[in-house]
């Protein structure tokens, strides 16, 4: 059965309602969740569950079933009771860690809008994410910093819209990713768009976002590595560049 994702079109919404689906020791299935599920470079969430008489059954991390990109599995931490299919609960996650993890993801999108650049890899994280660029030439981390802040302070609202296969097809340059294509199949690709008509960026991603880029905060670029002849690896941190 697949999980229906409420965290898709509102990455605000804390809790829901559930049902579970199945409980096996590796996770639980439930009919709907708002808990993300590792993929795109952002780990997946924690919280808990709660049941009704009030025991709760804390979630290290959520993913994807094997295989099968749309069936989400909540990972207790530690040992989980077996529950019994059509049990109601509802599950919360760590708020303040998901709005972290928003915001990086979010300052992930606008370091590529400063860096248009194809993109080898990257990694959401809570205090300390990453990108690698198809770069040969050294960049100054103080004046990305400040192209960064300039669109943070700018509070461009980022929201997201849908577009067909075929449209992506007629726009690649939409895809930033040089090893990674968006995940096909179903007929449409989400888009996350930063900029009153998308004017800053719009990308096909799958992540959880704030609302506008403001929320941020103060970021600054805290390390630049060489990572080959023609990448680099910059690191995304909270607060204001060390030295400044």
């Amino acid at each position: 059965m697949n999980t229906a994702q409420l965290f898709i079109e509102d990455a605000y919404t804390t809790s829901c309602e559930a049902r579970v689906v199945d409980s096996r020791v590796d996770g639980i299935e439930l009919d709907q969740t708002v808990f993300y599920a590792t993929s795109g470079g952002q780990p997946g969430d924690s919280g808990h569950l709660e049941r009704e008489d009030g025991s709760l059954i804390p979630i290290a991390t959520t993913h994807y079933a094997p295989d099968d990109k749309t069936t989400i599995v909540h990972a207790p931490d530690g040992n989980c009771p077996i529950l019994e299919a059509g049990e109601k609960l509802v599950a919360r996650i760590d708020w303040d860690r998901r709005l972290n993890l928003m915001k990086m993801h979010t300052a992930c999108h606008l370091l590529s809008v400063v860096c248009p650049l194809p993109i080898t890899g990257a990694a959401v994280d809570i205090a300390n994410s990453r990108i690698d660029f198809d770069m040969s030439e050294p960049v100054d981390k103080a004046e990305v910093t400040a192209q960064l802040m300039e669109l943070v302070e700018a509070d461009h609202p980022v929201f997201t819209r849908w577009i067909t296969e075929e449209e992506l097809d007629a726009n690649p340059g939409l895809v930033r990713s040089k090893n990674v294509k968006p995940p096909r199949g179903v007929g449409r690709i989400r888009l996350v768009c930063i900029g009153d008509d998308a004017l800053i960026d719009s990308q096909p991603c799958g992540g959880t976002h704030v609302a506008r880029t403001g929320e941020i905060g103060e970021i600054h670029i805290g390390k630049i590595e060489k990572k080959g002849r023609e990448n680099r690896r910059m690191r995304i941190r909270f607060g204001p560049l060390p030295g400044v």
